[in-house]
């Protein structure tokens, strides 16, 4: 059988910040049975005997916030199997082990290397083992126990607004909630009052308290009217430990607001109003603002304005202005000073949302006298009526008499009054006025049918003072009379078959009248006497309004008579009779044997029938095709025609030259002619490219001639500009060869007519110093001199 033992843990009872150890009553695996185990506690020693291990010390105490400049002891790990000899290693690990809890390995004492906050992490948990130092094994099943961390009071209550904001009716009874605040405190709830807040009214007093344990607020003061103050700062504090001495505490702020209620009736700050009205004030223009005050605001401010009495009940109104809750007396009848010049009103000022809990403060409503005064005006001329409407034959001789408007001045000194018309309303001046009297009469001839109705407008003007006028509609009908002619209804051409029977109706005419007819038209239809008689067709009047033309004979023949024109009388039963002649064009058209008409052209018959839709859209298809067809054929062809730029790798362009003589370096001048560079003229410029077919010929450009002392570098830089911006210069690179090095080079001269030396004694090193563009020839010589040396 395998033998177990346990860990035993001592606490030193003398040190500052106590350990406290509690049992667990049970564990489900205890370690194996010891008959006596040594417990130090202090310096006394007790031996406890038990029967069988069935629980084991696991649980310790350690005050936070350790303010000490040494390590705060935890508590003290020992084996039974620790000899003292120092076989034993005691090892920690858990929570915060090797770090914010050590263990001295050799002692198995435990220590704390910061202060620990309850409020960060209440329990540590953490496990003990002791192994065997030679082996490495352990000689007790590892031990699990706890830290945990008492609290101390270093929180102070913490509210959850720093301001609170809340509002309450006016006039509220005492005791009514108005807000409650919420503190907490982060210490431990079950440790002590640490945690125990008790709220309490530092400001605010005697208008509001508050709950101690709940932090409700209510009203303290009755009826707190919002007209003397509205706003009221209360501080509130909560205090921990119960609210004892000694405890933390946090305050806030609550802002509270009394709200309006209807409390306050309107009243007026006078009670007689006095306003002046002009007798030409409009109607429903205002003539005066009255307003009653109420010391409420919003909707309990809202005043309802109404006239209740008075001998001008019926002459003004008065509305409320929504915006400054004025009363707004306005003009409902047209003033007369002559008639009455003082009205006096009764004006009530009425709140519109009353609280029925205040109505014992006496009648929400206030009263007032208007005293409107009239004051005379010079008014401007009256019509006896606000429109005119009068009526007129269209027939009527000019500088007739339609109608009169009469107008005269509503002042006592009756001023008298002229006419006129407003050209602006009879532009066409069809109408005329009599200036002194009003009569209208006719200055042009009417026609009902071109304008019905005549719309002027006439002015009265006082004599003595022009200024003074005012105008009058008149609306002029034209009655009708029987002066226009029937006439068709629309434009007839009909045609006739030449297969057509006799008697036969080939159309149907009716006709029209701009005139009115008060019974409804009556059109009476006949042929012209002159075609009567003679005329191949017959005309049939229906007694509808309408007639019909028939045939008189059975075949026509449109080759002998294409067209036939028919005169047609029409006439109406009005008085005086008015009648008209209109023509029919009638066409002789070839018809199938249904009647329906195919032709009515002669020349018709001689030309072939013409080709259909879809016929001529296939031959424009056809069409299509073969112009594709031909512009490919003739692309590919002409792409095949085209030569190579280079017909083979032994062709060789013409401005590539070779020569067979090494020359003489810049003395010699034997070698190269340098006047054909100098002389243009020289130049074969006709010559053309081998390899290619020439397309486009250009003219030859002639360049002028250089100067004798011209440098051949600036030669060569002036013909280079020249073909760069020759537009006949061909579009591939040309390789162009020069026996000019010019003054100046880096590399000095590279005939090697002037090489002294052997190539063996020749050291190629410098060509590096050159620059990149010999860096090629450096590599070249460089490698040879190296094969050479090896």
């Amino acid at each position: 059988m395998r033998t177990y033992h346990c860990f035993w843990l001592l606490f030193w009872a003398g040190q500052p910040h106590q350990s406290f150890l509690t049992p667990l009553s049970k564990r489900t695996s205890g370690f194996p049975e010891k008959e006596k185990v040594l417990v130090l506690s202090g310096n006394s020693r007790q031996d406890l005997h038990r029967s069988k291990r069935s629980w084991m010390w696991n649980q310790f105490f350690l005050l936070e916030e350790y303010t000490g400049t040494d390590y705060q002891y935890v508590g003290k790990l020992h084996s039974d199997q620790d000899k003292g000899d120092g076989s034993l290693k005691y090892i920690l690990s858990g929570d915060g082990a090797g770090d914010l809890f050590i263990i001295n390995e050799n002692t198995g004492d435990i220590q704390a290397t910061k202060r620990l906050d309850r409020e960060e992490k209440p329990v540590y948990i953490l496990r003990a083992q002791a192994i065997n130092r030679r082996t490495g094994r352990p000689v007790e099943p590892e031990s699990e126990f706890i830290i945990k961390i008492h609290d101390i009071n270093d929180n102070e209550p913490m509210f959850t607004k720093d301001v609170y904001n809340a509002s309450i009716p006016e006039m509220s009874d005492v005791g009514t909630f108005v807000v409650q605040v919420t503190a907490t405190d982060a210490d431990d709830p079950t440790y002590g009052n640490s945690a125990k807040v008790v709220y309490s009214i530092l400001q605010g007093q005697p208008y509001f308290s508050v709950e101690s344990e709940t932090g409700i607020i209510k009203t303290a003061l009755l009826n707190m009217d919002r007209e003397n103050r509205e706003q009221y700062q209360v501080v509130i504090q909560a205090k921990d430990m119960g609210g004892q001495m000694g405890g933390l505490s946090g305050t806030t702020t609550v802002n509270i607001t009394l709200t309006d209620v209807n409390d306050n009736p309107p009243r007026f700050p006078q009670s007689t109003y006095q306003f002046r009205a002009p007798e030409s004030t409009p109607l429903d223009s205002p003539v005066g603002r009255i307003k009653a005050n109420d010391a409420d605001v919003d909707e309990n401010a809202e005043i309802e304005y109404s006239i209740t009495e008075g001998d001008g009940y019926d002459m003004f109104g008065i509305t409320t202005d929504k915006d400054t809750q004025e009363g707004i007396i306005t003009v409902k009848k047209a003033l007369d000073f002559e008639s009455k010049n003082l009205y006096i009103l009764k004006v009530e000022a009425t709140n519109t949302h009353v609280d029925p809990r205040f109505l014992y403060l006496g009648p929400f409503k206030d009263s007032a006298t208007v005293r409107i005064q009239v004051e005379d005006v010079d008014e401007p001329p009256m019509f006896s009526r606000p429109a005119y409407i009068m009526e007129v034959k269209e027939d009527v001789p000019l500088n007739s008499v339609i109608g009169t408007v009469t107008a005269q001045d509503p002042d006592a000194a009756k001023n008298p009054v002229k006419y006129s018309v407003d050209r602006h309303t009879d532009m066409d001046r069809v109408f005329n006025i009599n200036s002194g009297n009003g009569s209208i009469f006719t200055s042009k001839p009417l026609d009902r049918e071109t304008l019905l109705w005549h719309n002027i407008t006439v002015i009265a003007a006082e004599i003595n003072n022009p200024k003074q006028s005012s105008r009058v509609p008149v609306f002029i009908k034209v009655l009708d009379v029987n002066d226009n002619a029937p006439e068709f209804a629309m434009f007839y051409e009909t045609f006739v078959c030449e297969n057509a029977k006799a008697e036969q109706l080939i159309q149907t005419l009716s006709a029209v009248d701009k005139d009115d007819s008060y019974n409804g038209h009556q059109f009476s239809f006949s042929l012209a006497p002159e075609a009567a008689s003679s005329s191949n067709f017959t005309l049939q009047d229906n007694r509808d309004n309408t007639a019909g033309i028939f045939t008189r004979k059975t075949r026509y023949n449109r080759h002998e008579t294409s067209t036939y024109f028919l005169p047609v009388v029409i006439s109406d039963n009005d008085y005086p009779i008015q009648s008209s002649t209109e023509t029919v064009t009638i066409r002789v058209c070839a018809c199938d044997h249904r009647g329906k008409m195919l032709s009515c052209n002669a020349e018709a018959l001689i030309h072939p029938t013409g080709l259909s839709t879809g016929a001529l859209i296939a031959i424009l298809l056809c069409i299509i095709i073969l112009l594709v067809t031909v512009v490919l054929f003739a692309a590919l062809r002409r792409q095949r025609k085209k030569e190579p730029l280079i017909i083979s790798k032994e062709d060789i362009r013409d401005n590539i030259v070779s020569y067979n003589d090494e020359g003489g370096g810049e003395e010699d001048t034997q070698a190269f002619d340098i006047g054909t560079l100098r002389n243009p003229e020289a130049i074969d410029d006709n010559k053309l490219r081998r390899d290619i077919v020439p397309e486009t010929l250009f003219l030859p450009r002639r360049t002028a001639t250089a100067r004798d002392n011209t440098d051949v570098r600036d030669f060569i830089t002036q013909r280079l500009k020249e073909n760069d911006t020759d537009p006949t210069a061909p579009p591939y690179d040309s390789l162009a060869t020069y026996a000019y090095e010019g003054n100046g080079s880096v590399a000095e001269s590279l005939s090697s007519l002037e090489s002294v030396t052997t190539d063996g004694d020749q050291d190629y090193d410098y060509l590096s110093d050159w620059g990149p563009r010999f860096k090629k020839l450096a590599d070249m010589y460089g490698s040879m001199d190296s094969d050479k040396d090896s």
